[in-house]
């Protein structure tokens, strides 16, 4: 969609430029330097693998689903943290993961690219009961991709 392709033309640039940043970065570097959340770059890196693959589900249920869209809220009351330990991050293939984590990032860009704009005031209600706007939503994903990626380049400078 055009009203949101530059912001996310950087974004693309981003994830492809910092691919090749993660899987340069070694094994000690990924697995034991953490971060205020306690998290390791790997276990980051999942993170944002859940946010991405969330939001992706978020993007195509609200365009589909009635508004309000009550669906569940994954990143709230520590159940981000829940994800990271069920699933694992820390000993996951770091090849795999980044790989993962390039592709699901590439697919919510093809997403957004796609989006029906008669859709975008559409909300979802948050586990807070906040209620979040399909516009608004879309717009704060890069904000939430920087916010991990400069806490990973903090990780390898530390």
């Amino acid at each position: 969609m055009q009203q949101f392709k530059e912001l996310y033309d950087k974004l693309g640039s981003l994830v492809n430029s910092w691919t090749d940043k993660l899987l340069e970065l070694p094994e000690e570097t990924i697995a034991s330097r953490r971060n205020e959340q306690n998290r390791t770059i790997k276990e980051i890196v999942g993170h944002m693998v859940d946010s991405a693959s969330n939001n992706t589900h978020r993007f195509v249920h609200m365009q589909y689903q009635g508004s309000p869209l009550i669906f569940p809220d994954y990143a709230n009351f520590g159940n981000n943290d829940k994800w990271i330990s069920i699933q694992d991050f820390q000993n996951e293939n770091w090849n795999t993961l980044v790989h993962l984590w390039k592709f699901n990032h590439l697919h919510v860009l093809h997403v957004v690219e796609n989006v029906d704009a008669s859709h975008l005031n559409n909300a979802w209600i948050s586990a807070l009961d906040e209620r979040i706007t399909l516009e608004e939503m879309i717009l704060d994903f890069p904000r939430h991709f920087l916010l991990h990626v400069n806490e990973i380049e903090e990780l390898m400078e530390a």
